[in-house]
């Protein structure tokens, strides 16, 4: 199969104005992956499915992923003009110094997928898409159209992370129920409190179970 590299060279022949980076995996798999720009996911995705030669005919897993806004340390030379006395006079005299800045760089929502083709038996194949923020920039193109199974598992990322799929045939909660007003894989996320809480199948073995102990242990002290 094409290397990472080659896929970039090639989906930039076939789809102008594609803007592929390559995402480098710096771990001992070294599993690169393709960042796609949300404008052009779309031909993108098709182009890697239709391809004779790539033919990534299935669509195996759909992830989401949570950066939170990061604080970032900078060492910068700054210039400024410091009033000096040379020889009895005061002059002002420019002086340079590096000093350290901070900046805080927004964070994120991220969608990863990943591709094999069950034709040519290769793969995965590995493409992400980022949201412009967390808040109110968090649409990015769904993946339904081109490969069906992105359905399900597109509903579970929007569910639990927030991201929502333009074109998604379907686009409602999948495991919280209607009216939840959180995504629970935030890495801010928060548990509420002031739940109620429902008796299960699990609170009759419980009460069972203590039962059976209490009756042996009464046993065992009547025998003694």
């Amino acid at each position: 199969m094409k290397t990472v590299e080659e896929i970039k060279a090639a989906i930039e022949a076939a789809v102008p104005g594609a803007g592929v980076e390559v995402v480098p995996n710096p771990g001992p798999a070294a599993q690169h992956s393709l960042l796609l720009k949300p404008d052009t996911a779309v031909a993108v995705a098709t182009f890697l499915r239709d391809d004779t030669e790539l033919a990534l005919d299935f669509l195996s897993n759909v992830t989401g992923v949570d950066w939170l806004d990061k604080e970032i340390a900078e060492k910068v030379k700054v210039t400024r003009t410091v009033a000096k006395t040379v020889d009895g006079q005061e002059q002002q005299v420019e002086e340079t110094a590096e000093e350290t800045q901070k900046r805080v760089e927004p964070g994120y929502l991220e969608v990863v997928y990943h591709l094999y083709s069950v034709a040519k038996k290769h793969g995965p194949v590995v493409f992400r898409m980022r949201t412009g923020n967390r808040t109110d920039m968090v649409e990015l193109p769904s993946m339904t159209p081109v490969w069906r199974s992105a359905e399900f598992q597109e509903r579970e990322v929007f569910d639990l992370y927030g991201v929502a799929f333009k074109g998604h045939p379907d686009l409602r909660r999948i495991l919280m129920w209607e009216g939840f007003k959180d995504h629970p894989m935030r890495r801010d996320y928060v548990e509420p409190d002031d739940f109620d809480y429902e008796p299960t199948a699990h609170d009759e073995v419980l009460k069972r179970a203590q039962e059976h102990q209490a009756a042996l242990a009464a046993q065992k002290g009547g025998g003694e």
